[in-house]
């Protein structure tokens, strides 16, 4: 900090955190770039009059738009909600927000308590992670996994679907640590990822059949026998159910190589290391991925990229169910981690207080809605009685929809929408601020207070302010405390602010939130979960059967997982017009759609920016070379890409990465292509089950 001007001159780590241990990401190295941005959306605004919804010209933003006052903005909002709650029903509003913060108070707490109030409809938050999230807790009831330390004693490490060295590169080194000491690190991913590319061995898989290959390698652990028979018998149900399920003909692993590209010989030779890591007494028989006699476990990290295809849920849960199988989770090291977010204990109840929508117009439970289902939601929700209301007022926060969301053309053209009053809070002028008819100004997390548990690892932590908000941001906090007040609500939960809301997040008899206080953590910053330790003083989650939190009190295989071929899949290409499987993918140095407007990070994306990569085979097939103009197209949409013919792809697969629409030629992204079909758990987006057609663009 500059103690003068209040301006923040450096963003760097904390030393003392025993994981992110002083270094941060690239993304986030640079992050007074986008505090700092000249685009910074800095104040209220309101569309002119006769100024349509609709795209906008990158810098020119503004002009669509007048300042207003913060009581201007706060009065037409309020006024606008309270007329359509009154015309057509308060479940006629619907919020929308997601992970653009990710502090409990920025994320759900004074926003929740606001549209419960209002009777608003409840939000789904399904874009991310909730097929993954249902398939881990459906097996041990709790989203908790291997502590991201333990992985540095690890003997094979299963990145699956996991591109850790681009967007979980504080357990790098930990790997790295690892394999210092012999450990092999195996990816399994459909595209060569910056790590797939320093792996050991890069397993390239088809989309959407991680599920068979999860039940090839049991068929392989089961036929030799190398199950952990005892772990098993201590810590799971439903064992013998699978195992019957796993030898059946169908999970051979000559059938599974022929679903998977992976072929039959590397699926036992996999299995095999995989179950025999670090076991005391193993024989190192076989080549290649086989540990030695008393090497480390077996991890995997697992990823949420699987999990967002129509069988991605079946999907997780077999892969979750693999160190069950082989008792990783009784050594240092081993096990699986996917999330640790369920760890932290926070009292979400008291902050986002459910109970308020009693006192609403509605006086029940408001109807929910799935964030995933934007586009039905604004163009067909309410065409029948059962509906509900139509939507009539979009409140955006935390997210961008209009460059996140599946099947864009449809949500798009619902934003579109003259009679839908839609309120934007933002720091930017994104893809979804050009539909605002209210845009607010949005702060970043420098400058506001707020209480964080983690996904990656096990330390709960406090961010203090700062800097001062610049312009004239506000935060979600003073935001719908705000709104509330000017709607009427005279409950005195609305008057809260960041310390009571922080006491309130870890006020909990949860022994694991154990003398962890708002003083303690304004003192240490961070201040590690008081988890279960063994007598060696060690944390093993899943050790044994007191750390699981399902019905059973152990590890769950049962329904067993059945591997479907994905709808859009190559198992089913043949019968359309679109042959190839499309990757929609994130870039390594954006956060989703967060930071694509920023210089700094599009000069780091700039190899695939408004590119195709495609394997040499599909373009030879189409006439198509590097630099060539093409039009990748299904029955949803098109985008407008150059093509890049390489090997990061294998034949009957492209690939493109998610931008903002103004900022791609043609003004769509990848997700004009991609489907409001739902995974088989937990009701998530489908992004990675999308089949499309390419062709050469002549002029």
């Amino acid at each position: 900090m500059d103690g003068a001007s209040g301006r923040a001159v450096k963003v760097q780590g904390d030393p003392s955190h025993p994981v992110t241990r002083g270094f941060l990401c690239g993304k986030v190295a640079k992050y007074l770039d986008r505090v700092y941005s000249p685009d910074r959306l800095l104040y209220p605004m309101r569309r002119r009059a006769g100024v349509p919804k609709g795209p906008l010209v990158q810098g020119h933003e503004a002009e669509a738009f007048e300042r207003i006052s913060w009581d201007e903005a706060l009065d037409e909002v309020a006024a606008r909600l309270k007329k359509i709650a009154a015309e057509f029903g308060p479940e006629s509003v619907l919020p929308y927000s997601y992970a653009g913060t990710i502090g409990k108070l920025a994320y759900g707490s004074m926003d929740r308590r606001f549209f419960h109030r209002l009777g608003a409809s409840q939000l789904d938050r399904t874009i991310c992670s909730e097929a993954g999230g249902v398939a881990l807790k459906s097996v041990y009831g709790i989203k908790l996994g291997t502590p991201p330390q333990d992985f540095a004693h690890a003997g094979l490490i299963l990145a699956w679907g996991a591109n850790v060295h681009g967007n979980n590169v504080h357990l790098w080194p930990f790997i790295e640590e690892a394999r210092r000491k012999g450990a092999k690190l195996v990816v399994i991913d459909p595209y060569r990822t910056r790590t797939a590319a320093l792996a050991d061995e890069h397993l390239v898989i088809n989309p959407g059949t991680d599920a068979a290959l999860a039940l090839g390698m049991m068929h392989a652990i089961f036929s030799m026998g190398l199950e952990d028979c005892e772990y098993i018998a201590r810590c799971t149900t439903g064992f013998d159910e699978l195992k019957a399920h796993a030898l059946g003909s169908e999970y051979s692993v000559e059938k599974v190589a022929a679903a998977t590209g992976i072929s039959a010989e590397t699926i036992v030779r996999l299995a095999r290391a995989y179950a025999m890591a670090g076991r005391t007494g193993a024989v190192n028989q076989a080549e290649g991925l086989q540990r030695a006699e008393g090497s480390g476990p077996a991890v995997i990290r697992l990823n949420y990229g699987i999990q967002r295809s129509e069988n991605g849920g079946t999907a997780a849960r077999a892969v979750c169910m693999l160190p069950l199988l082989s008792g990783a989770w009784r050594y240092k090291g081993g096990g699986l981690q996917l999330s640790t977010s369920g760890s932290f204990p926070f009292n979400d109840k008291a902050l986002q207080m459910p109970e308020l929508m009693q006192a609403s117009l509605l006086g029940r439970s408001a109807r929910v809605v799935n964030m995933s289902l934007l586009g039905q939601a604004l163009t067909s929700l309410g065409s029948k009685a059962k509906d509900g209301p139509p939507v009539k007022a979009l409140f955006v926060y935390n997210s961008n929809p209009a460059a996140i969301a599946p099947n864009q053309n449809d949500v798009l053209r619902g934003m579109r929408r003259e009679d839908l009053f839609t309120v934007v809070h933002e720091q930017f002028f994104t893809d979804t601020a050009d539909y605002a008819d209210v845009l607010l100004p949005a702060p970043t997390f420098l400058e506001v207070k707020d209480v964080q548990g983690a996904y990656g690892h096990l330390f709960t932590q406090v961010s203090e302010r700062a800097i001062a908000p610049l312009g004239e941001a506000k935060s979600n906090v003073a935001l719908f405390g705000e709104l509330g007040r000017r709607l009427g609500f005279e409950e005195a939960c609305f008057d809260d602010r960041e310390d009571a809301l922080i006491d309130q997040a870890l006020k909990t008899d949860d022994p694991w939130f154990a003398g962890i206080t708002r003083e303690r953590l304004e003192r240490e910053g961070h201040v590690p979960l008081q988890l279960p330790v063994n007598a060696a003083g060690e944390v093993l989650p899943f050790s044994t059967a007191e750390w699981f939190r399902t019905p059973s009190g152990r590890g769950e295989l049962v329904p067993v997982p059945v591997f479907t071929a994905p709808v859009e899949s190559r198992a089913h290409a043949a019968e359309g017009q679109y042959p190839l499987e499309f990757l929609p993918r994130k870039a390594d140095n954006y956060m989703n759609s967060t930071f694509a407007n920023l210089p700094v990070h599009q000069r780091m994306e700039a190899r695939t920016a408004g590119v195709l990569e495609m394997h040499g085979t599909d373009a030879a097939a189409r006439a198509i070379v590097t630099g060539d103009e093409v039009e990748v197209f299904n029955g949803r949409g098109s985008v407008a890409l150059k093509a890049l013919v390489n090997a990061q792809v294998s034949a009957g697969v492209v690939a493109a990465r998610l931008d903002w629409n103004k900022l791609s030629v043609g003004g769509a992204n990848v997700n004009a292509l991609t489907s409001e079909t739902l995974t088989d758990l937990g009701g998530g987006p489908t992004f990675y089950s999308t089949l499309v057609e390419v062709r050469k663009v002549c002029r």
